[in-house]
C-alpha cells in the first residue's frame, strides 16, 4: 500500500509541475462545457424569410402575419420581385422565401384552392427542416380557420369534427436541445480527459526512461498500474463534480436522480476509459502516437455511433449493432436519465452492469498486457 501511494504523490507532483496539462485537466473541461453548453443546440429560432407578396391584398398580408407572430420566423425583406428572391436566398440572407400569388384573395373568397409557393434553402438541412415543419403547421392551421369561417357565413351550425390532440412533454418541457446536450457533454469531456491523459502519462515515462527505473524497483506491476491510475480515477470525480455544479448554476440543470449515483456509475464508465488509455499506452511509442491512436481509434467513432449528436435509431443496421460495443452508448443514457428524468439504479441497472461489464474486460486485457510488456 505505500508503494502505491508513493506512485500516487509521484504522480500528483508531475502533474501540478506541469501548468499545461493542469489546465487541459481542469479549467479546459469548464470552458468547453460552457461553450459547447451554448453552441452544441439544435434549436431553430428567428429563421429569416423573404415574401414576396403579388396580391398585397388583407388576406395576404393577414396570412404573413401568421409568420411573424411566432418566434420560428422573422421577415429579411418585403419584395415584389422574384430576382430579389433568388438573390436572398443564394447569399443566404434568408432561408425560406414565401411567393404569393395576385389571385390569392379572389381565389380565398370564391373558393377555390388558392396555390402559394414556399421555398426552402437545403444547404443547413436543420433549418430547412425545423421551417418546413412549422410552415406547413401555420398553413394548415390558417386554412382551417378559413374553412370554419366559411362554414360560420354559410349558417352551418355544425362544424365537421375535427381531433384535438392534448400534448403533453415529459422530462424535457421546453425542448431544448441544450438541456439534452449539455449531460452527453460530461460523459465525452471525462472519456476525452482520462483516454488521453492516461495513454500519456504512461508514454510520457517510456520516453523519459523512467519507466524501466520503475521496473527494476520492487515495485509489482499491479502496483504501478493502481499508482498510475488512481490520479486519474481522483481527476476524473473531480470533472464530475465540477460539470454538475456548472450545470446547475450556468444551465439551471441539477442532477434529479442523485450526485452519488452520478459519481458511482462515472467511476464505473472510468474503468473502461483508463483501460483504453493503457492499452493505447502499450501499442504506442510516442506521445504523439499515443495522443493520434486515441483520437482516431478510440474516440472519434464513440462520438459518432454513441448518440451524442445523431439518433442512434436513425443508423444503418449494422452501425446500431456497433454502438452496443462502445461504453459511452450507455453512460449517455445513465446521465440523460440521471439528469433530465430523475431515475436511479433500479432504471439504470442494465447500463450500469453493461459498463462494469465493459470496464472489467477492457481493464484486465490491458492491465495483462501492460503486465506483458514490463516483463
Amino acid at each position: 500500500m505505500k508503494a502505491i501511494l508513493h506512485i500516487v504523490r509521484k504522480e500528483f507532483i508531475q502533474f501540478m509541475q506541469d501548468r499545461k496539462m493542469f489546465g487541459i485537466s481542469i479549467v479546459a473541461p469548464i470552458l468547453q462545457l460552457i461553450i459547447l453548453g451554448y453552441a452544441a443546440t439544435f434549436d431553430v429560432s428567428k429563421i429569416p424569410i423573404v415574401v414576396c407578396d403579388y396580391d398585397n391584398s388583407p388576406s395576404s398580408r393577414e396570412f404573413i402575419r401568421k409568420f411573424t407572430n411566432t418566434d420560428y420566423f422573422r421577415v429579411a425583406r418585403y419584395t415584389d420581385d422574384l430576382k430579389d428572391v433568388d438573390e436572398m436566398l443564394d447569399c443566404g440572407s434568408a432561408s425560406v422565401a414565401v411567393i404569393i400569388p395576385v389571385d390569392f384573395q379572389k381565389k380565398l373568397i370564391n373558393g377555390n384552392v388558392a396555390q402559394i409557393m414556399l421555398i426552402v434553402d437545403g444547404t443547413e438541412t436543420s433549418t430547412a427542416n425545423v421551417g418546413l415543419n412549422h410552415a406547413s403547421v401555420i398553413i394548415s392551421q390558417y386554412m382551417q380557420n378559413i374553412m370554419v369561417e366559411a362554414l360560420v357565413k354559410q349558417g352551418t351550425r355544425k362544424i365537421p369534427a375535427r381531433v384535438m390532440p392534448e400534448v403533453r412533454i415529459w422530462y424535457n418541457p421546453e425542448l431544448r436541445s441544450r438541456n439534452f446536450m449539455v449531460p452527453g457533454v460530461l460523459g465525452l469531456l471525462l472519456m476525452v480527459i482520462t483516454t488521453i491523459l492516461t495513454s500519456l502519462a504512461i508514454v510520457r515515462e517510456k520516453e523519459l526512461g523512467t519507466l524501466e527505473q520503475l521496473i527494476v524497483t520492487p515495485i509489482k506491476p499491479y502496483q504501478l498500474i493502481i499508482g498510475k491510475f488512481l490520479p486519474f480515477i481522483i481527476l476524473g470525480l473531480v470533472d464530475v463534480i465540477l460539470v454538475v455544479f456548472l450545470t446547475n448554476l450556468v444551465f439551471g440543470l441539477p442532477v434529479k436522480g442523485g450526485v452519488l449515483v452520478l459519481l458511482l456509475l462515472s467511476l464505473v464508465f472510468l474503468m473502461t476509459t483508463l483501460g483504453l488509455g493503457l492499452f493505447v499506452s502499450t501499442i504506442s511509442k510516442t506521445q504523439q502516437q499515443a495522443m493520434m491512436t486515441a483520437i482516431f481509434f478510440c474516440i472519434m467513432p464513440m462520438i459518432f455511433f454513441s448518440g451524442f449528436v445523431f439518433p442512434i435509431e436513425n443508423m444503418p443496421t449494422i452501425l446500431r449493432y456497433v454502438s452496443y460495443f462502445l461504453p459511452l452508448r450507455y453512460y449517455f443514457v445513465i446521465v440523460r436519465g440521471l439528469f433530465l428524468k430523475g431515475v436511479g439504479l433500479n432504471i439504470l441497472w442494465p447500463q450500469a452492469l453493461a459498463l462494469l461489464i465493459f470496464g472489467i474486460t477492457i481493464l484486465t486485457l490491458s492491465s495483462l498486457r501492460f503486465h506483458k510488456k514490463l516483463e
